[in-house]
């Protein structure tokens, strides 16, 4: 157990906390003095089917730590299962005071080729799932006036990926939900904040490879392991980080880093007024030098994680 719970006496729900980076949360959590709601679907990478073992073993692992935990193996893409977690959660333990937005699935396929089927899979889980949880927890983190959300976003949606149309879609979304969050429920102490988890995990797991350069960065992928990530999830869900809200985390093994976001570059006025011609002649001219190359995220983060 830690020395220091900072999460003592909070209730949290973790979402995909049966494996991987959400089972190391739920874990932590639980070690740091939170009773957790563990929920996990069970279902492959893709998102089918369900097994309701991942979740208990992680009710397991927090019991046996001394902790307390209840198992929930429902679908964060319905609407009245999310309902359902925040009751179970208030039922169980008396109130809610942490949603961790963790669960995820991988559709990959290159645009031209994705599916409808494609698109709705993993929008539902990851975007429409952290609504549906949030949305669930909004009112109780009002009526007590406290409150903290931590969204899983990714660099595929931040920076950009090959193949993952969908899920660049769905985690940049999830980006922008979090910050409506963090203002909207600012004046009700509610906090909330996203975290680019790079760490080893099945879904990480999935990607195909096709040459020996993608071999090597799957072998550096597995030495960053999920718990990195539990530690800077745990902190922002407790108390200490009152005053860390909209923001966006990376993590990537003993690394954080604070993302950019969204603010002007560079602009430029035409007193006459733009025509197509001078946009092309004047400001696209002008603006190139701080055009965004159209890269990959270890395209960026191109050292070895430390």
């Amino acid at each position: 157990m830690a020395d220091t719970k900072l999460v003592e006496g909070k209730v949290a729900l973790v979402t995909g906390a049966g494996r991987g980076v959400g089972a190391e949360i739920a874990k932590m959590l639980g070690a740091n003095g939170a009773k957790v709601i563990v929920n996990d679907l069970g279902g492959t990478e893709a998102g089918e089917g369900e097994d309701q073992m991942p979740a208990m073993e992680t009710v397991k692992a927090i019991r046996d730590a001394g902790g307390e935990a209840e198992a929930n193996f429902d679908s964060v893409a319905d609407n009245a299962a999310a309902k359902g977690m925040i009751d179970q959660a208030l039922d169980c333990f008396g109130h809610i005071d942490i949603v961790i937005n963790n669960a995820g699935n991988l559709r990959d396929v290159i645009f031209h080729k994705m599916t409808e089927d494609d698109w709705d899979a993993v929008i539902n889980v990851h975007l429409k799932g952290s609504f549906n949880t949030s949305s669930a927890a909004a009112a109780h983190f009002r009526k007590q006036e406290s409150g903290a959300f931590v969204h899983m976003t990714s660099t595929s949606g931040l920076i950009g990926n090959f193949g993952q149309a969908n899920y660049a879609a769905a985690k940049l979304g999830i980006v922008g939900l979090s910050k409506s969050l963090a203002l909207d429920m600012s004046r009700f102490n509610v906090r909330s904040n996203c975290i680019a988890p790079f760490a080893w995990s099945r879904l990480i797991g999935s990607i195909p490879i096709h040459d020996e350069v993608q071999k090597a960065r799957v072998e550096k992928l597995k030495q960053m392991t999920p718990d990195k990530i539990a530690s800077v999830a745990v902190a922002l869900a407790s108390d200490a980080a009152h005053d860390v809200s909209g923001q966006i985390f990376a993590v990537r093994n003993n690394e954080i880093f604070l993302m950019s976001q969204n603010r002007p570059l560079r602009g430029m006025h035409e007193g006459a007024g733009w025509t197509p011609q001078s946009v092309i002649e004047h400001a696209f001219p002008a603006m190139r030098p701080n055009f965004y190359p159209l890269e990959r995220s270890q395209d960026i983060f191109s050292w070895d994680p430390v």
